[in-house]
């Protein structure tokens, strides 16, 4: 059972449920270390304070608010003050409303977490859950997360729920851009009929990260001696007509056998044969 990152209570009307929040996602992406380039030590970052130079521990250091420009203007805000700030609405997830996911851009989502039920909230968790599900809604809701107030969106899945913290709207940025181009009736046909040959199921289990994998081989290969080579994607791109590249990629999908693409084992035991062999 993963590690819960916050326990709370979902309340809407005079329903209580205690829950707990996990993590859904994690990060795969392959870690490095920073090295000196003149003799490959350890690059360390150490806290140091300003006046004395000297090194501090995670127990001196204390929150401050910067509130005017001079050097010594700072107010100084403890934990304690965090919890004054909290109501006990905060201390919940409160559901404000119900309302279709449809209505939610994907530009507003920001992380994911399980939620699952603590002791004695199994019945009305799967209420709620059920509920959502036939009435095809989401619960939007408010919480407070760590030092943070917490828009959020309560969600039905297969087997349980998941909480999406949510952006505010002020925080989201306006498109640097707005495109309007004229289309000709022939372009728009050609890349709806693109569109069509290339529909398929997602499904999440076929797809890996392939840059990763390729990044494992060379740094397997630099362990052992071996030659690092470019990689190639053994396509070339030098048509220029949008049109005839429309007209060229449906040909191309026409043409293509229906396989599934390679899972990560298969690519890394295709690597690991092939350095046996040299």
């Amino acid at each position: 059972m993963p590690r819960v990152t916050h326990k709370g209570a979902i309340t809407f009307g005079l329903v209580h449920i205690p829950v707990g929040l996990y993590n859904a996602v994690q990060d795969n992406d392959i870690k490095f270390n920073q090295l000196c380039k003149s003799d490959n030590s350890r690059i360390e970052y150490k806290k140091v304070c300003s006046a004395s130079k000297k090194e501090v521990t995670t127990k001196e250091i204390v929150k401050a608010f910067k509130y005017a420009d001079t050097e010594d203007d700072y107010v100084i805000i403890t934990d304690d003050d965090f919890e004054k700030a909290k109501t006990d609405i905060d201390r919940n997830i409160n559901i404000l409303h119900f309302a279709p996911l449809s209505q939610i851009s994907p530009i507003f989502f920001d992380q994911s977490y399980h939620i699952a039920p603590e002791k004695g909230g199994d019945k009305a968790f799967s209420l709620l859950r059920q509920a959502m599900i036939d009435e095809e809604k989401i619960a939007v809701a408010k919480t407070v997360i760590g030092n943070s107030g917490k828009l959020l969106i309560i969600m039905p899945t297969n087997d349980g729920m998941l909480i999406e913290t949510l952006y505010y709207a002020d925080e989201i940025r306006d498109m640097p851009k707005i495109v309007k181009s004229d289309i000709k009736d022939a372009e728009l046909t050609m890349a709806k009929q693109l569109i069509k040959s290339m529909v398929e199921d997602f499904n999440p289990e076929i797809y890996f990260d392939e840059y990763q994998s390729r990044l494992k081989e060379i740094i397997e290969n630099k362990i052992q001696g071996l030659e690092v080579v470019n990689a190639s994607s053994g396509t070339k791109n030098n048509i220029i007509d949008l049109m005839e590249a429309l007209e060229e990629s449906v040909k191309a999908e026409k043409g293509k056998k229906t396989k599934k693409p390679k899972k990560e084992k298969d690519v890394v035991k295709k690597s690991n044969s092939k350095r046996v062999s040299s």
